[in-house]
């Protein structure tokens, strides 16, 4: 027995028959072309799906960033007024909110209460661009007695974001020695 081992070849293109004893020539280049699409065709799928990974993480990202609010409020302008009841003090105010947020968001309701203090806004509503800052119309009922205690009054807002979706926020708002403080101290000293 020799050492020398027959190979048989299969391929179907090639119709010519083998040396007895020899060893077959890869004389026809269509396995070759065919690995080579095989590997071409891996590395377009490499490619492809790096970048749709690429695409649904940005989409991710922008979804999340659509859906988020950041608002920071605080008074604006507010005084004199009007009452109906002995010691409480009705009046007109304004509210700035500040879109902290990467996206714009509708600003749909505001309301507040808190230790003599109710706030709800006039039924407007305003877009807010992100850094934009928008002046609310906000009705307010105070309490001239304890209205202005050392706690903020928790703000809450109902927005919608750019995405569509309707979400809450809230924010405290600081009225002791705010504009609306200076603004209701002289009608409630009439009212006392």
């Amino acid at each position: 027995m020799s050492g020398r081992r027959d190979v048989i070849d299969l391929d179907e293109g090639s119709r010519e028959p083998t040396a007895a004893g020899g060893v077959a020539a890869d004389r026809d280049p269509s396995g070759r072309r065919r690995n080579v699409r095989l590997v071409a065709a891996l590395l377009a799928g490499v490619v492809l799906g790096g970048v749709g990974v690429d695409e649904l993480r940005d989409s991710r990202e922008q979804r999340q960033r659509d859906a988020s609010v950041s608002l920071v409020a605080f008074p604006a302008s507010g005084g004199g007024g009007a009452s109906d009841v002995a010691g409480v003090l009705q009046m007109d105010a304004l509210l700035a909110v500040v879109n902290a947020g990467p996206a714009p968001v509708t600003l749909r309701a505001v309301a507040g209460q808190g230790p003599g203090v109710v706030l709800r806004d006039t039924g407007q509503s305003r877009l807010l661009r992100p850094g934009g800052v928008g002046w609310i119309e906000v009705k307010l009922r105070l309490e001239c007695a304890n209205a202005f205690g050392s706690e903020p009054l928790v703000v809450r807002f109902s927005v919608e974001t750019a995405d569509r979706r309707a979400r809450e926020a809230s924010y405290p708002v600081a009225v002791r020695d705010s504009v609306w403080h200076r603004g209701a101290e002289v009608p409630c000293e009439h009212l006392r």
